[in-house]
């Protein structure tokens, strides 16, 4: 398996960690989104949305999309419940992910890490619903995990943010659980805090 990522991305390490977690082969294929690698002629052959990460897989069909590549890496594991209520929990979190937490928790990281903008010069909705996504992990840890007492894939796809949020501005240190989560998942996936 070929997998075409960014380290500086969240999206990206999730693929990674989730591989690494289960003991796939890989090639990892540094893709930087900064240097437009990801524009070019060769990279949109394999993904023609122009995105990390993408994932050749061993037979050769593309996948793009962190959440639909981890959900299709993890098929069988332990990373997705058994029980159909904790699945559907976890593909909500990760649903929610996407929508309500990457474009502001992220999006804020990029800008203001990466791209050396301050707070005050973002969208003036970036911050304000952070602090609501960040809220809302808060308010939902009532188990150890997001779904219940094993971690599952929507540990690994809001974890790979939340991590870094303060590389965004966000302070994490009105959020006790997220917190105390952060540290479990890291552990359980052994990658560094």
């Amino acid at each position: 398996m070929k997998i075409y990522g960014d380290s500086i991305s969240g999206n990206c390490l999730k693929v990674k960690w989730v591989a690494d977690s289960l003991g796939l082969s890989y090639d990892w294929i540094e893709t930087s989104v900064v240097a437009a690698e990801t524009r070019t002629e060769a990279f949109l052959a394999v993904n023609p949305a122009g995105q990390v990460p993408a994932v050749i897989l061993d037979d050769g069909r593309p996948l793009a999309q962190s959440n639909a590549i981890i959900l299709h890496l993890a098929e069988g594991s332990d990373l997705i419940p058994a029980d159909a209520y904790d699945r559907a929990r976890m593909l909500e979190w990760m649903f929610w992910e996407q929508y309500s937490h990457e474009p502001y928790i992220a999006v804020a990281r990029f800008q203001i890490a990466y791209l050396g903008k301050t707070a005050a010069e973002l969208d003036p909705k970036v911050m304000p619903r952070g602090v609501a996504a960040l809220r809302r992990m808060e308010d939902g840890l009532t188990a150890p995990f997001l779904a219940g007492q094993r971690l599952s894939l929507a540990d690994v796809a809001l974890v790979a943010y939340t991590r870094v949020a303060h590389e965004g501005g966000f302070d994490l240190s009105p959020y006790p659980k997220v917190r105390a989560w952060i540290g479990r998942v890291e552990k359980a996936l052994n990658i560094a805090g």
